[in-house]
């Protein structure tokens, strides 16, 4: 009776030892596991990166955009002045009446000038409007180039992002290893002469 006790305490401190060595193992093959899917996750992840400012100085179709939007406001600026300038014969053909007009002829001349100020403001407004929204159509043409050539592009290399720099990037260091802008621009460039 005496040693019942004595045996009992050794097997439930065997016991505790096996449980314990079991629980220890079995949380190094967690711990393995989790480490090893953390290592895979991250193994392939690559982000590429291409400057916008270089995609804008070499690419053909971001030159030609621009040529066609100074144009527009080049021919803009020709309507609008054209138009202040035929205003401006008006109203010198006034001055020059001057008194020699009757009160009639002054108001009828006072009603024609209101006239040709507010059709001058709403012919100026609907050019800035129409150049605005070319522009726009313009910079969407562009950006869906760029997202078309990069997605074709992005089928052999699997890049997980590719991110465009610019000067108001929040982005502080670059390696030059990932920056892909030769490419873009060169296959942009590509793409466009065959259009």
């Amino acid at each position: 009776m005496k040693y019942i006790s004595t045996i009992l305490s050794v097997i439930a401190l065997g016991l505790i030892g096996v449980l314990f060595f079991s629980q220890k193992s079995q949380l190094e093959q967690m711990k393995k596991h989790v480490e090893g899917e953390k290592m895979t996750q991250g193994a392939g992840f690559k982000i590429a990166y291409f400057d916008m400012d270089s995609l804008e100085a070499h690419y053909s179709g971001f030159k030609d955009a621009q040529a066609q939007v100074k144009a527009k406001e080049n021919e803009m600026t020709q309507e609008l002045s054209s138009l202040d300038r035929s205003n401006q014969k008006k109203i010198e053909a006034w001055r020059q009446k001057g008194n020699a007009m009757t009160q009639t002829e002054g108001e009828q001349a006072q009603q024609e000038y209101q006239q040709m100020q507010q059709q001058f403001a709403s012919r100026k407004q609907a050019l800035e409007q129409a150049l605005y929204k070319s522009t726009e159509d313009l910079k969407t043409s562009i950006r869906k180039q760029i997202e078309d050539y990069l997605k074709d592009y992005n089928r052999q290399k699997n890049f997980s992002y590719i991110i465009q720099y610019d000067a108001n990037s929040f982005i502080y260091t670059k390696d030059s290893v990932y920056n892909i802008t030769a490419d873009v621009v060169d296959g942009l460039n590509a793409a466009y002469k065959k259009k």
